[in-house]
């Protein structure tokens, strides 16, 4: 790779563009591709992002463009930056046109709704020539893009190539982790997502901090029971895209998923609200919770929940009903 390692991001909301951000941050030559004429021009013209980051002035700024074509010409690496249920559109969109050996790395938490699949699996499918990364972590978009202190881990099969875009990738406010767990680190951001919407619908509904504490600490015992039938080992998910995770979005309003349960708990509609990851993950994660026999109760309450099979009152009440056993079981 060239001293100056030419990156495309694909993405041109919040995250993306904060990445694109820091990418510039850390050194290298960075093309934002992005759908939406508006968030181009501000990019390109104002050094903003009013749609996504508002009040943000990108420093540095990255170069945005609607030619799809044009961002991965020449790119080293493409960071994948759009939605987890509409990854699989784009990599059908750039198949063929990522340079050999460039690797692709996912930047979205999800499961794929209407398959089941992790977004790695997607990948390999898709690019099967492709090697596969993930970055998963605690990091507000908002946090990254104004250069506040960051650390994330960047995750794949091949611990060198991990190691070697962690350190592509890190500079003085976004340190990068490697790991050779890819389904860990994969699977630690999904779930996180369901269980931030859990501990905001406690939040919401009132019953206080020693309840939301309970939620998040089972929550990340059903977390581990998951990743464990995947094969993900349990440091994985003790670190930052795991335990890390948890703490960051279901502690504060500031994430989607968080603020998504709080309306829920408070009975708000939810119509109109941001997009939220953890809604179309729930009730896959529960489907598959069950189709291999993994004790997920929250998880499942979560996925009632959002079906409004269920009340929030009456999720707790299960919850808190349910058989007593020793809390290592």
């Amino acid at each position: 790779m060239s001293e100056s390692t030419r990156i495309a991001v694909l993405g041109g909301g919040a995250w993306g563009t904060a990445l694109a951000t820091a990418m510039l941050r850390a050194g290298n030559d960075v093309l934002l591709w992005a759908r939406d004429g508006e968030t181009i021009a501000a990019i390109n013209e104002r050094r903003n992002n009013p749609r996504y980051l508002p009040g943000i002035l990108l420093q540095p700024a990255p170069r945005a463009t609607a030619d799809l074509g044009e961002a991965l010409a020449g790119a080293e690496i493409v960071l994948a930056v759009t939605p987890a249920q509409t990854l699989r559109f784009l990599l059908e969109a750039i198949a063929g046109q990522i340079g050999p050996g460039a690797p692709l790395v996912i930047c979205a938490k999800g499961i794929e709704r209407t398959t089941g699949r992790l977004l790695s699996e997607i990948a390999a499918e898709l690019l099967p020539e492709t090697p596969v990364v993930v970055l998963s972590g605690p990091s507000f978009a908002t946090d990254v893009a104004r250069g506040l202190p960051t650390a994330v881990t960047v995750a794949a099969r091949d611990e060198a190539l991990a190691a070697r875009l962690a350190g592509l990738f890190s500079s003085s406010s976004f340190r990068c982790y490697s790991s050779d767990d890819l389904i860990g680190v994969e699977l630690g951001g999904a779930l996180k997502n369901v269980l931030a919407i859990a501990a905001g619908a406690v939040t919401g509904a009132g019953l206080g901090a020693s309840a939301q504490a309970a939620m998040v600490t089972r929550g990340f015992v059903e977390l581990r029971r998951i990743g464990a039938a995947f094969g993900a080992r349990p440091e994985t998910l003790m670190g930052l895209s795991g335990l890390g995770d948890l703490i960051l979005s279901c502690g504060s309003a500031q994430s989607r998923n968080f603020s998504y349960g709080m309306a829920l708990g408070q009975g708000r509609p939810v119509e109109g609200l941001p997009l939220a990851e953890g809604v179309p993950t729930a009730p896959i994660a529960a489907e598959i919770a069950a189709s291999r026999g993994i004790d997920a109760p929250i998880v499942t309450a979560v996925a009632a929940l959002l079906r409004t099979e269920i009340t929030i009152d009456e999720a707790v009440t299960a919850l808190l009903s349910r058989p007593l056993k020793s809390e290592t079981e």
